[in-house]
Protein backbone atom coordinates (compact mmCIF):
# COMPACT_ATOMS: atom_id res chain seq x y z
CA UNK A 1 0.00 0.00 0.00
CA UNK A 2 1.19 3.50 -0.82
CA UNK A 3 0.56 5.84 2.13
CA UNK A 4 0.32 9.62 1.81
CA UNK A 5 3.83 10.37 3.12
CA UNK A 6 5.60 7.49 1.38
CA UNK A 7 8.15 8.07 -1.35
CA UNK A 8 6.71 7.44 -4.81
CA UNK A 9 7.98 4.00 -5.91
CA UNK A 10 9.53 3.47 -9.33
CA UNK A 11 9.61 -0.34 -9.27
CA UNK A 12 5.89 -1.04 -8.75
CA UNK A 13 2.81 -1.04 -10.97
CA UNK A 14 0.01 0.83 -9.21
CA UNK A 15 -3.43 -0.72 -9.63
CA UNK A 16 -6.86 0.57 -8.71
CA UNK A 17 -9.71 -1.79 -7.85
CA UNK A 18 -8.62 -4.22 -10.61
CA UNK A 19 -11.96 -4.03 -12.43
CA UNK A 20 -10.34 -3.94 -15.86
CA UNK A 21 -7.25 -6.07 -15.22
CA UNK A 22 -6.20 -9.55 -16.25
CA UNK A 23 -3.35 -10.63 -13.99
CA UNK A 24 -0.98 -13.44 -14.93
CA UNK A 25 0.55 -15.95 -12.53
CA UNK A 26 3.80 -13.97 -12.56
CA UNK A 27 2.87 -10.28 -12.74
CA UNK A 28 5.16 -7.32 -12.25
CA UNK A 29 5.28 -6.15 -8.60
CA UNK A 30 1.94 -4.52 -7.79
CA UNK A 31 0.88 -1.84 -5.32
CA UNK A 32 -2.36 -0.06 -4.39
CA UNK A 33 -3.06 3.39 -3.01
CA UNK A 34 -4.11 3.34 0.64
CA UNK A 35 -7.28 4.89 2.06
CA UNK A 36 -5.24 8.08 2.52
CA UNK A 37 -6.10 8.72 -1.11
CA UNK A 38 -9.83 8.03 -0.78
CA UNK A 39 -11.37 11.47 -0.22
CA UNK A 40 -13.56 14.12 -1.84
CA UNK A 41 -13.16 17.84 -1.10
CA UNK A 42 -15.33 20.61 -2.56
CA UNK A 43 -14.20 24.23 -2.22
CA UNK A 44 -16.34 26.68 -4.18
CA UNK A 45 -16.19 25.29 -7.75
CA UNK A 46 -13.03 23.23 -7.24
CA UNK A 47 -13.50 19.52 -6.55
CA UNK A 48 -10.46 17.49 -5.47
CA UNK A 49 -10.74 13.71 -5.43
CA UNK A 50 -8.22 11.12 -4.24
CA UNK A 51 -7.41 8.42 -6.75
CA UNK A 52 -8.35 5.60 -4.33
CA UNK A 53 -11.90 6.98 -4.17
CA UNK A 54 -14.51 4.50 -5.49
CA UNK A 55 -16.41 5.77 -8.50
CA UNK A 56 -19.70 5.01 -6.75
CA UNK A 57 -18.75 7.28 -3.85
CA UNK A 58 -18.04 10.18 -6.22
CA UNK A 59 -21.30 9.57 -8.08
CA UNK A 60 -23.24 9.77 -4.81
CA UNK A 61 -21.40 12.97 -3.89
CA UNK A 62 -22.16 14.53 -7.29
CA UNK A 63 -25.85 13.67 -6.95
CA UNK A 64 -26.03 15.05 -3.41
CA UNK A 65 -24.32 18.33 -4.36
CA UNK A 66 -25.99 18.64 -7.78
CA UNK A 67 -22.72 18.58 -9.77
CA UNK A 68 -22.90 18.20 -13.55
CA UNK A 69 -20.76 15.91 -15.70
CA UNK A 70 -20.32 12.87 -13.47
CA UNK A 71 -23.41 10.91 -14.54
CA UNK A 72 -21.47 8.55 -16.83
CA UNK A 73 -19.39 7.05 -14.03
CA UNK A 74 -22.51 5.17 -12.92
CA UNK A 75 -21.56 2.66 -15.61
CA UNK A 76 -17.92 2.37 -14.54
CA UNK A 77 -17.15 0.50 -11.30
CA UNK A 78 -13.67 0.86 -9.86
CA UNK A 79 -11.47 3.64 -8.49
CA UNK A 80 -10.90 7.13 -9.82
CA UNK A 81 -7.22 6.33 -10.28
CA UNK A 82 -8.11 3.43 -12.53
CA UNK A 83 -10.43 5.68 -14.50
CA UNK A 84 -7.81 8.34 -15.15
CA UNK A 85 -5.11 5.78 -15.98
CA UNK A 86 -7.12 4.48 -18.95
CA UNK A 87 -9.30 7.51 -19.68
CA UNK A 88 -12.32 5.37 -18.87
CA UNK A 89 -15.67 6.28 -20.31
CA UNK A 90 -18.86 5.21 -22.02
CA UNK A 91 -19.96 6.30 -25.47
CA UNK A 92 -18.84 9.93 -25.91
CA UNK A 93 -18.42 10.48 -22.16
CA UNK A 94 -14.94 10.01 -20.69
CA UNK A 95 -13.04 11.19 -17.64
CA UNK A 96 -10.65 13.48 -19.53
CA UNK A 97 -13.65 15.44 -20.78
CA UNK A 98 -14.22 16.76 -17.27
CA UNK A 99 -10.93 16.58 -15.35
CA UNK A 100 -8.92 19.80 -15.05
CA UNK A 101 -5.63 18.55 -13.58
CA UNK A 102 -3.98 15.39 -12.27
CA UNK A 103 -1.44 15.16 -9.45
CA UNK A 104 1.31 12.87 -10.79
CA UNK A 105 4.32 11.94 -8.64
CA UNK A 106 3.40 14.78 -6.28
CA UNK A 107 3.09 17.52 -8.93
CA UNK A 108 -0.12 18.93 -10.39
CA UNK A 109 -0.25 18.66 -14.19
CA UNK A 110 -2.91 20.28 -16.33
CA UNK A 111 -5.02 18.11 -18.59
CA UNK A 112 -3.54 19.83 -21.64
CA UNK A 113 -0.03 18.72 -20.65
CA UNK A 114 -1.03 15.03 -20.61
CA UNK A 115 -1.22 12.87 -23.71
CA UNK A 116 -4.55 11.03 -23.81
CA UNK A 117 -7.07 9.55 -26.22
CA UNK A 118 -9.70 6.84 -26.53
CA UNK A 119 -9.24 4.54 -23.51
CA UNK A 120 -5.67 5.76 -23.17
CA UNK A 121 -3.68 8.15 -20.99
CA UNK A 122 0.09 8.53 -20.80
CA UNK A 123 0.58 9.68 -17.23
CA UNK A 124 4.33 8.96 -16.97
CA UNK A 125 4.04 8.47 -13.23
CA UNK A 126 1.66 7.66 -10.39
CA UNK A 127 -1.58 9.63 -10.18
CA UNK A 128 -2.76 10.28 -6.63
CA UNK A 129 -5.32 13.11 -6.91
CA UNK A 130 -7.67 14.62 -9.50
CA UNK A 131 -8.99 18.15 -9.74
CA UNK A 132 -12.21 19.27 -11.42
CA UNK A 133 -13.79 22.67 -12.05
CA UNK A 134 -17.43 21.89 -11.42
CA UNK A 135 -20.79 23.48 -12.09
CA UNK A 136 -24.31 22.75 -10.92
CA UNK A 137 -26.79 20.61 -12.83
CA UNK A 138 -26.62 16.85 -12.18
CA UNK A 139 -28.61 15.28 -15.04
CA UNK A 140 -30.93 12.62 -13.60
CA UNK A 141 -32.41 11.84 -17.02
CA UNK A 142 -28.94 11.07 -18.41
CA UNK A 143 -28.17 8.93 -15.37
CA UNK A 144 -31.31 6.91 -16.04
CA UNK A 145 -30.32 6.42 -19.70
CA UNK A 146 -26.87 5.18 -18.69
CA UNK A 147 -28.27 2.78 -16.09
CA UNK A 148 -30.52 1.30 -18.79
CA UNK A 149 -27.48 1.01 -21.05
CA UNK A 150 -25.85 -1.28 -18.47
CA UNK A 151 -28.67 -3.80 -18.84
CA UNK A 152 -26.87 -5.40 -21.80
CA UNK A 153 -23.85 -6.27 -19.66
CA UNK A 154 -23.35 -9.65 -17.95
CA UNK A 155 -24.13 -9.95 -14.26
CA UNK A 156 -21.41 -12.50 -13.53
CA UNK A 157 -17.72 -11.86 -12.78
CA UNK A 158 -15.81 -10.23 -15.61
CA UNK A 159 -12.98 -7.76 -16.20
CA UNK A 160 -15.18 -5.35 -18.11
CA UNK A 161 -14.85 -4.64 -21.82
CA UNK A 162 -12.06 -6.80 -23.23
CA UNK A 163 -11.32 -4.87 -26.42
CA UNK A 164 -11.54 -1.25 -27.47
CA UNK A 165 -14.12 -0.59 -30.16
CA UNK A 166 -12.49 -0.15 -33.59
CA UNK A 167 -13.34 3.04 -35.46
CA UNK A 168 -16.94 2.96 -36.74
CA UNK A 169 -17.52 -0.56 -35.40
CA UNK A 170 -18.00 -2.54 -32.19
CA UNK A 171 -15.72 -5.24 -30.79
CA UNK A 172 -18.72 -7.19 -29.49
CA UNK A 173 -20.29 -7.30 -32.95
CA UNK A 174 -17.05 -8.53 -34.54
CA UNK A 175 -16.58 -11.26 -31.91
CA UNK A 176 -20.16 -12.38 -32.42
CA UNK A 177 -19.81 -12.36 -36.22
CA UNK A 178 -16.82 -14.74 -36.10
CA UNK A 179 -18.89 -17.17 -34.03
CA UNK A 180 -17.26 -16.73 -30.63
CA UNK A 181 -20.20 -15.38 -28.61
CA UNK A 182 -20.81 -17.95 -25.87
CA UNK A 183 -17.63 -19.91 -26.64
CA UNK A 184 -15.83 -21.23 -23.55
CA UNK A 185 -12.40 -22.36 -22.50
CA UNK A 186 -12.53 -24.01 -19.10
CA UNK A 187 -14.43 -21.67 -16.78
CA UNK A 188 -13.86 -18.62 -19.00
CA UNK A 189 -16.41 -17.66 -21.65
CA UNK A 190 -17.22 -14.97 -24.18
CA UNK A 191 -20.49 -13.81 -22.65
CA UNK A 192 -23.82 -14.78 -24.18
CA UNK A 193 -25.12 -11.38 -23.05
CA UNK A 194 -22.42 -9.15 -24.58
CA UNK A 195 -19.69 -10.75 -26.69
CA UNK A 196 -16.99 -8.22 -25.70
CA UNK A 197 -17.17 -9.34 -22.07
CA UNK A 198 -15.02 -12.26 -20.96
CA UNK A 199 -16.78 -13.81 -17.96
CA UNK A 200 -15.50 -16.14 -15.26
CA UNK A 201 -17.92 -18.83 -14.10
CA UNK A 202 -15.70 -19.73 -11.15
CA UNK A 203 -12.12 -20.95 -11.12
CA UNK A 204 -11.18 -19.51 -14.49
CA UNK A 205 -7.46 -19.12 -15.14
CA UNK A 206 -5.27 -16.54 -16.81
CA UNK A 207 -4.25 -19.14 -19.39
CA UNK A 208 -7.90 -19.80 -20.32
CA UNK A 209 -8.68 -16.10 -20.60
CA UNK A 210 -5.59 -15.38 -22.69
CA UNK A 211 -6.47 -18.25 -25.02
CA UNK A 212 -9.91 -16.77 -25.74
CA UNK A 213 -8.48 -13.27 -26.20
CA UNK A 214 -5.87 -14.49 -28.67
CA UNK A 215 -8.49 -16.59 -30.48
CA UNK A 216 -10.78 -13.58 -30.91
CA UNK A 217 -7.95 -11.39 -32.20
CA UNK A 218 -6.91 -14.06 -34.69
CA UNK A 219 -10.41 -14.74 -36.03
CA UNK A 220 -11.40 -11.08 -36.32
CA UNK A 221 -8.15 -10.25 -38.11
CA UNK A 222 -8.52 -13.18 -40.52
CA UNK A 223 -12.20 -12.44 -41.24
CA UNK A 224 -12.38 -8.64 -41.26
CA UNK A 225 -8.75 -7.50 -41.45
CA UNK A 226 -9.27 -5.60 -38.19
CA UNK A 227 -6.70 -5.81 -35.39
CA UNK A 228 -8.50 -5.74 -32.05
CA UNK A 229 -6.73 -3.79 -29.30
CA UNK A 230 -7.14 -4.82 -25.67
CA UNK A 231 -8.96 -2.44 -23.36
CA UNK A 232 -8.37 -4.79 -20.44
CA UNK A 233 -4.88 -4.34 -19.00
CA UNK A 234 -2.86 -7.57 -19.06
CA UNK A 235 -0.15 -7.79 -16.40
Amino acid sequence: MLERNDNIPTDRFIIGHANNLLVSNNPVPLMMLSKDFSFIELNDNILTVGCATPTGKLLSFAKKHDLAGFEFISKLPGSMGGMIAMNAGVKSYEIFNIVDAVKIDGTWKSKDSIEYGYRFAKLNGIATELRFKVKKGFNKALLKELVILRSNQPKVASSGSTFKNPKDDFAGRLIQEVGLKGVSKGAMQWSNVHANFLVNHGGGTFKEAKYLIDLAKEKVLDTFGIELKEEVKIL
